[in-house]
């Protein structure tokens, strides 16, 4: 078996990636299954496409990765799977999945995380927003051999287009990565979040339950990004998300939050954050929105919380309890080793190449 991975961002730096389908090239190694990996944007392309201004190199590195990416279909060929994460091309009709599927014969596996069909361009990209085709996505459904979603919303909304469809859930490595526990020994409680740029905006509301909190007790806030939030930097610590120092950051945290808004692209979400912060023996508090519900088990490893009173009474109630915080993490942990890692899911990955 041959298979190549034809995906947008550079190897290593982006979440949907990681922990999708990255994280899984070593199992494939020791099963002897040969692979070959694509990206379509370099290292230093994806440093700065996502930051404000940049157009010329951002129109280059459109044009040169299209002329990549067509030198790359003479070779298609000799795989027996082609594995596309969100698209091949991220601009225009899907000329590329359509000549590998209907010209060139070959079974696609295609594979995302998001409600991708739904408009959601960034702020520092909305110059290249209307060239965007979020209708690409159904099409290409129809074109593949199988589809690999992260939860049941994505499910269902493919099934109509494509019944071989699998929940390939967002997984953590438990062992490699992932593998160390938050101890909770500070003295000083810390609040965190981690999430980009496109994610910031889910703070703005959350803030306010921050404020609250700040006039009863004295805790840190922490937000890792790969950009600061413009609002309410008075109330936290910003780190810059860097994959080097991820995992330590992380576990400075003793409550994780997941803070998201009620609505379709909401709802296509797979759940990471609350993931991250499991696997790290991190209790996570979340809104009832997508996947989270069924990550997070309401006052066993976390809190589903549903309104802004509930944000507030829950976080209350564990800066004040720090034993309850440390029972929550250690369930928290069992719950991603048993449900959402690797070592749990890699059958079901590796049933999609068959």
């Amino acid at each position: 078996m041959k298979i190549l991975f034809l995906f947008p961002y550079p190897v290593g730096q982006a979440a949907s990636q990681r922990f999708r389908f990255e994280q899984y090239f070593q199992l494939l190694s020791e099963k002897k299954i040969d692979y070959d990996i694509a990206p379509f944007m370099s290292l230093k392309t994806w440093r700065k496409f996502y930051k404000k201004g940049f157009i010329a190199l951002k129109m280059y590195a459109l044009v040169i990765g299209f002329f990549k990416r067509f030198w790359k279909l003479i070779s298609v060929s000799k795989y027996d799977y082609i594995f596309i994460h969100r698209e091949v091309f991220p601009i225009g009709p899907p000329v590329f999945e359509w000549i590998i599927s209907k010209v060139l014969g070959k079974k696609i596996i295609y594979d995302f995380d998001d409600a991708i069909w739904i408009p959601n361009s960034s702020e520092s990209n909305r110059f290249f927003s209307p060239l965007k085709t979020h209708s690409n996505v159904f099409p290409i459904c129809k074109w593949s051999y199988k589809v690999s979603v992260g939860n049941d919303y994505l499910l269902r909304a493919v099934q109509p287009h494509n019944k071989n469809v699998s929940l390939n859930p967002t997984t953590i490595d438990t062992i490699g990565y992932h593998n160390r526990l938050s101890e909770h020994n500070g003295d000083n409680m810390v609040i965190g979040w981690t999430g980009s740029h496109s994610t910031n905006k889910y703070l703005t509301p959350f803030f306010e339950v921050v404020k609250k909190l700040k006039q009863k007790h004295d805790f840190t806030m922490i937000v890792i990004s790969d950009e600061i939030p413009t609002e309410n930097q008075e109330l936290f610590e910003f780190v810059k998300w860097k994959k080097e120092s991820e995992i330590e950051d992380l576990l400075r945290f003793n409550i994780g939050v997941m803070p998201l808004t009620n609505d379709p692209w909401s709802e296509g979400k797979c759940g990471f954050k609350a993931l991250q912060y499991m696997a790290l023996g991190i209790p996570a508090l979340v809104s009832p929105v997508g996947v989270n519900e069924q990550i997070v088990d309401d006052d066993i490893n976390g809190y589903v919380c549903r309104d802004q009173s509930q944000w507030f009474d829950k976080l209350t109630y564990l800066l004040e309890n720090k034993d309850k915080i440390k029972k929550m993490g250690s369930r928290a942990r069992e719950k991603i080793e048993t449900h959402y890692s690797v070592k749990s899911n890699a059958s079901n990955f590796i049933h999609l190449f068959s």
